[in-house]
């Protein structure tokens, strides 16, 4: 077959524009951490476009599209972004966005913490939805030389709605690059000892400070039941979380319970929900209620509003005493070296790594300090 005489405009080529390759750039390896995404900034006008792409994601919304969109349009983003922005503000801080805050500095440590242990990654963050995207993140990192990218979804429990959907936007970037790089990605860590330990340490460091709770929630992120009959893995993933949380800390099954959050639309989700077990404990004079949200390792709108204000309110509306909700593992030192001896082991062969069996064990003990302290 002849091609001559066929005239391609540069328009038909959807590569972005790269430098030259050059034999001579130090290549380097990137882990990159991804988020959920958020607003930039608490108001109506801001929440609208980062809704519209949230909502827009056929992995976040399985309705067909043509039923779906005139919905989102017509309805739902002509009054959900003002009672959206109504919630971001009672969490914005003077810097911004809690999760951006928590997952910039959670990349900034990491690295550093890597680094003196001998692993040299450049490590970079970004959110599946709104800014910095993910795009941007991997393109920024090409230039920067990172030809081997391990992705990190911040998600301990995988769903196609989270993980999968941060899986997609790789996908789709790389597909604009005429030289993508060398991609791994870590599915879930649900189950990691590092991750577990981590979550124990809080609770005891908090039973410590306030003394412990009559009961212990764990609230996990919700989706959809119809997800579970499809074979999605995540109602597990959180049932196995939570069992092994609560081996951890030696509580007997009457001692804490296993809801889902955040519920959206009319179809039934993962119960049971956060909301009724909140009312049915305070209904039943609970005094002190903990509530911790293993699936969120970093506050944000879902943590910080929905639990630690809204579900406060409902649960002692109800008849309970006294909420007191247990903060994500965000920046701290315990997490951060938690994070790195997780990831370690997926960076076999490409960076100067450790051992993993002695980083775990460096992390084990820097988590124990930082119980301590």
């Amino acid at each position: 077959m002849s091609f001559a005489g066929t005239r391609i405009n540069h328009i038909d080529m959807p590569y972005l524009a790269e430098p030259p390759f050059r034999h001579d750039q130090p290549r380097r390896v990137g882990v990159l951490l991804i988020n959920l995404g958020t607003p930039e900034a608490p108001t109506p006008a801001a929440v609208k476009p980062y809704l519209r792409e949230f909502l827009s994601d056929p992995r976040v919304v399985e309705i067909p599209r043509l039923a779906w969109l005139p919905i989102l349009h017509g309805l739902i983003l002509t009054r959900r972004p003002k009672q959206s922005a109504a919630k971001y503000a009672a969490i914005w801080t003077r810097d911004g966005s809690p999760l951006a805050i928590h997952t910039r500095a959670q990349a900034k440590l990491l690295q550093g913490y890597m680094g003196s242990n001998g692993v040299q990654v450049q490590v970079d963050w970004a959110m599946r939805y709104g800014k910095p995207s993910v795009a941007d993140k991997l393109q920024e990192m090409k230039a920067a030389g990172c030809d081997r990218i391990l992705v990190v979804p911040l998600y301990p429990q995988y769903a196609a709605s989270s993980t999968g959907s941060a899986m997609d936007a790789v996908a789709a970037a790389i597909q604009q690059q005429r030289n993508p790089p060398e991609l791994r990605f870590l599915k879930h860590f649900h189950d990691a000892p590092e991750y577990i330990d981590t979550l124990a340490r809080r609770v005891e460091a908090h039973w410590q400070r306030e003394g412990r709770g009559n009961h212990l929630l764990m609230s996990f992120h919700g989706v959809p039941k119809f997800s579970l009959e499809k074979g999605d893995p995540y109602h597990c993933e959180c049932q196995k979380t939570a069992r092994l949380l609560a081996e951890r800390l030696e509580l007997t099954a009457g001692e804490y319970s296993v809801t889902f959050q955040s519920r959206f639309g009319r179809a039934e989700w993962l119960q049971p929900y956060t909301a009724e077990a909140l009312k049915r404990l305070g209904r039943q004079g609970v005094g002190k209620l903990d509530v911790i949200c293993p699936g969120f390792v970093a506050d944000c709108l879902e943590t910080l509003e929905e639990i630690a204000m809204e579900g406060k309110a409902t649960f002692i509306s109800a008849g309970g005493g006294e909420l007191r909700y247990i903060p994500a593992l965000n920046a701290g030192p315990d997490w951060i070296h938690a994070l790195a001896a997780i990831l370690t082991p997926h960076l076999g062969g490409w960076a100067n790594t450790d051992d993993a069996a002695a980083l775990r064990q460096r992390a084990a003990r820097a988590t124990a300090m930082g119980a301590k302290s």
